[in-house]
């Protein structure tokens, strides 16, 4: 994690054996995982140090083992350079959690949006490939070239680009569970996706409609009132 010295100096001090999160890729698009990652961790969201914004990065398919044990070392060896990252990391998420929740109708958040992704994406400079992924699946990778920590949140910004130029913020959906803050794109034919997830806020759902059900059936009927001649 990065610590600030005596001499106010950022220090990044990896774990020997990282803590590992399970994070809910629940949105359909990173653009909007990374707003969900706010929820999913320790100490309220998954971006608290730069450990745990490499985790979720690996964890996105973002970077492999290979880039993901050179940025931890690069980490190390620059430790300014990563905690800047991680403020810009935490900065693009703000940005993109309020694109998913209001920008459909805000047009200022939508223009605030756009400033904050053609930043990220005019100050990077690198390599954009195919990788063939260890399930045998394939995937598009961005590799930095210079800089290595500048392009580390280059996917999670295009995809946010490629959901504007595609028009689907109308399709956002933020999960119908009250108690549940996730947002998601509804990529059902009918547009009537209400749940981040079924297995979770789905189900829960359907428990409460059930003990709804049972309890309203033990009541007792009410009688009728006597009729009166």
């Amino acid at each position: 994690m990065l610590e600030l010295t005596q001499n106010s100096q950022p220090q990044y001090n990896p774990p020997i054996t990282p803590a590992r999160t399970t994070y809910p890729f629940v949105g359909e698009r990173r653009c909007l995982d990374v707003g969900n990652s706010e929820l999913s961790a320790r100490h309220g969201h998954a971006l608290y140090d730069f450990e745990a914004l490499v985790q979720w990065l690996e964890a996105a398919a973002i970077l492999d083992l290979e880039r993901a044990t050179g940025i931890r070392r690069r980490a190390i060896q620059q430790p300014a350079g990563a905690a800047a990252s991680l403020i810009d990391a935490r900065r693009v998420r703000t940005s993109l959690r309020s694109l998913a929740e209001r920008g459909v109708v805000s047009e200022r958040i939508r223009m605030d949006a756009l400033t904050e992704i053609n930043r990220v994406l005019g100050r990077s400079a690198g390599t954009r490939r195919v990788d063939l992924r260890n399930d045998g699946t394939f995937g598009r990778s961005f590799v930095p070239v210079g800089d290595a920590f500048a392009g580390l949140v280059i996917p999670v910004v295009e995809s946010a680009a490629d959901a504007l130029i595609a028009g689907e913020l109308a399709r956002v959906r933020r999960c119908a569970d009250a108690r549940c803050m996730r947002v998601f794109y509804d990529t059902t034919k009918n547009g009537r996706r209400r749940w981040c997830d079924m297995s979770t806020c789905g189900n829960r759902a359907k428990a409460a409609r059930h003990r709804e059900k049972v309890r309203t059936a033990d009541l007792p009927v009410p009688e009728a009132p006597a009729l009166t001649t």
